[in-house]
């Protein structure tokens, strides 16, 4: 009997395993759902039902398509049904009881004896040992895990989860189950949190001891994350949303595995369990969640899990800023230029070369600016009105001292430490009393531009993201000695340019940063330790997670060098072994493997031409 004629029994209906069972029955399987009892039982029925008739109030089945997937369901309470359905039984048996794994073990033991010998068991935990779970079985070369992401019926993702003596057989049989049901499968092995949750957790979790560090407000770590990287969610938002409770047993499990301390439970995580504050369930966890908005919606109100012993003293007043000098010609100085210009602000940009200053060349400064700013209006995003007024405050120099009356400084030059502090020591010769001067660094300590002036109360970090016109984020850095005045004119500046600025500490990485490149280097080592493929990681985070991009992806756009030096950066800092740059990394780099700007880094992406 082949695959599609053979049943495939679902234990375990609850949001998880009905959402399971639904998903096959629309594909066209003959679905065997089962539950412990009769109440049990009819909730089930009653999730299938609801989600089935939501899809058909939404157009995605019609009135045959939605009485012939109820067909396909049997729905009972007999666990020898995987053994009666059909002359040869069920040829897959996936079970989504409880994320326990005593009661997990019970019932795959239980199947054991009761489903043909051929049946292939798949258990749906997401953090659990599939090896230890296939133990306990007479089969475990044919028991394997099957990991649903919810709501099964939407979410396209599917980790299969082969062990060390998983039959190639079942592992093909799973595979061919998940996409015969519309899903995407991507293959790992048997490692604690699999692909998305390993990787996910660990970001998660890091975020968790920054809020708990008081390094940067849960509001602003989540508006630096969805903003910096383009996730649908920040990550203390999306904790919230998994449920405290349920997120905190899965890093206990996971370091349980793995021991590693990355997976610890951070202590505030359970702090806020103790407390009933769970996520959006209870209504409050790192966020508040209005009752009139309801568990399923996206209402929140910025919360803070660790107030202040003292309340905050009122933000001084910021210093009006009319006139910005920029320091650089590359591209982020150009674009941070650009931003300024079209909200309002004079700026002179001070670059070293004549050229770079020249009005007249077309690879000047001003050149650079007029094609970007024309561009702008063929897309119509600013008329030639406002291009021409853009450029009228606009002003180039290759003297230092020409910017001796602006009210702030940017530097932007290259990401060199001595370079930056002998520049913030000229600037604060040239500077008038009063000005600010902001560093646009990405991974050096603020303070050390800081005190190579002797105005440290007026230096702060200001990190714009590439490409600036189009990415709305800027962290404000503020030192242990920069003055409250001076950070609040950073901020104001930036909200006045029309972006939005988060604070935090002066900490290597900043927020996103140091979010960031720690889970970028959980998959190199993925990668390197054959844990899973390249592919099916990048696969695992965009389908399973809604990142933009996959880890390999997003470093081979970074650059591979400059991901190597802000990794090293942070484990510089920090000394967590966790945090070591991956030696796969390295010898990329070693060898000239850059990622898209050379043509080659995890990925070919072709080769540029010569220039």
């Amino acid at each position: 009997m082949s695959l599609s004629e053979r049943p495939i029994a679902v234990v375990g209906l609850g949001t998880m395993g009905a959402g399971i069972a639904e998903a096959l029955a629309r594909a066209g399987f003959t679905v065997v759902g089962i539950e412990r009892d009769a109440d049990a039982l009819r909730r089930g029925g009653e999730r299938v039902a609801r989600s089935l008739e939501r899809a058909r109030a939404h157009g995605q089945l019609d009135a045959a398509g939605h009485d012939a997937v109820v067909a396909r369901l049997r729905l009972g309470t007999d666990l020898a049904a995987v053994a009666a359905a059909g002359t040869s039984g069920c040829g897959l048996v996936i079970e989504a009881v409880e994320e326990r794994l005593e009661a997990k073990a019970a019932l795959l033991a239980r199947l054991d004896e009761l489903a043909a010998p051929d049946t292939v068991l798949a258990t749906n935990t997401s953090s659990l040992s599939v090896l230890e779970l296939a133990a306990g079985t007479g089969r475990p070369q044919r028991v394997l895990g099957m990991h649903w992401f919810n709501p099964a019926p939407v979410m396209r993702l599917v980790e299969v989860v082969r062990t060390v003596v998983t039959d190639p057989d079942a592992l093909a049989m799973v595979v061919e189950v998940a996409e015969a049901a519309g899903k995407t499968p991507v293959v790992t092995a048997d490692r604690a949190g699999f692909i998305a949750n390993a990787l996910l957790f660990g970001y998660l979790n890091d975020a968790v001891r920054m809020a708990e560090a008081r390094f940067a407000t849960a509001s602003d770590i989540d508006t630096a994350m969805r903003l910096g990287c383009g996730h649908p969610m920040g990550p203390l938002a999306l904790l919230d949303l998994i449920g405290l409770d349920t997120a905190r047993e899965i890093l206990d499990s996971m370091f349980a595995q793995t021991g590693d301390r990355r997976h610890a439970p951070a202590p505030l995580l359970g702090q806020l369990v103790a407390a009933g504050l769970l996520g959006r369930k209870s209504g409050r966890g790192f966020h508040t969640y209005p009752p009139a908005t309801g568990p399923d919606s996206n209402g929140t109100v910025p919360g803070d899990p660790t107030p202040a012993a003292v309340p905050a003293a009122a933000a001084p007043p910021s210093r009006p800023v009319r006139v910005c000098g920029v320091v650089g010609g590359g591209t982020m100085a150009l674009g941070i230029t650009q931003v300024l210009l079209r909200s309002g602000h004079e700026v002179v940009v001070r670059v070293r070369r004549p050229d770079q200053a020249d009005p007249a060349a077309a690879g000047g400064v001003r050149g650079r600016l007029d094609a970007a700013l024309a561009a702008a209006v063929t897309r119509g995003r600013c008329t030639e009105d406002e291009r021409a007024a853009a450029l009228g405050r606009l002003r180039t120099t290759t003297d230092l001292g020409d910017l001796g009356d602006c009210d702030i400084l940017i530097e932007a030059v290259v990401e060199d430490l001595a370079v930056k502090r002998a520049l913030f020591s000229d600037l604060d010769k040239v500077a008038r009393p009063g000005a600010v001067l902001a560093t646009t660094t990405s991974s050096l300590p603020v303070i050390e531009c800081a005190t190579a002036t002797s105005r440290p109360r007026d230096v702060v970090g200001m990190h714009w993201f590439n490409p600036a016109p189009a990415m709305r984020l800027v962290e404000v850095v503020p030192t242990v000695l920069t003055g409250a005045a001076a950070t609040e004119t950073v901020l104001a500046l930036a909200r006045a340019a029309g972006q939005q600025p988060v604070r935090c500490a002066d900490r290597a990485g900043f927020i996103v940063n140091a979010l960031l490149f720690p889970y970028l280097g959980d998959a190199i080592r993925m990668v390197a330790a054959h844990y899973a493929t390249m592919e099916d990681i990048d696969t695992a985070m965009t389908l399973g997670c809604a990142h933009p991009m996959g880890p390999f992806a997003l470093a081979d756009v970074i650059g591979l060098d400059v991901t190597l030096a802000i990794t090293r950066s942070l484990h510089e800092q920090f000394r967590e072994p966790g945090l070591a740059p991956a030696a796969l990394l390295e010898q990329l780099v070693r060898a000239g493997f850059l990622g898209r700007k050379t043509g080659r880094g995890f990925r070919e992406h072709g080769r540029r031409a010569p220039v």
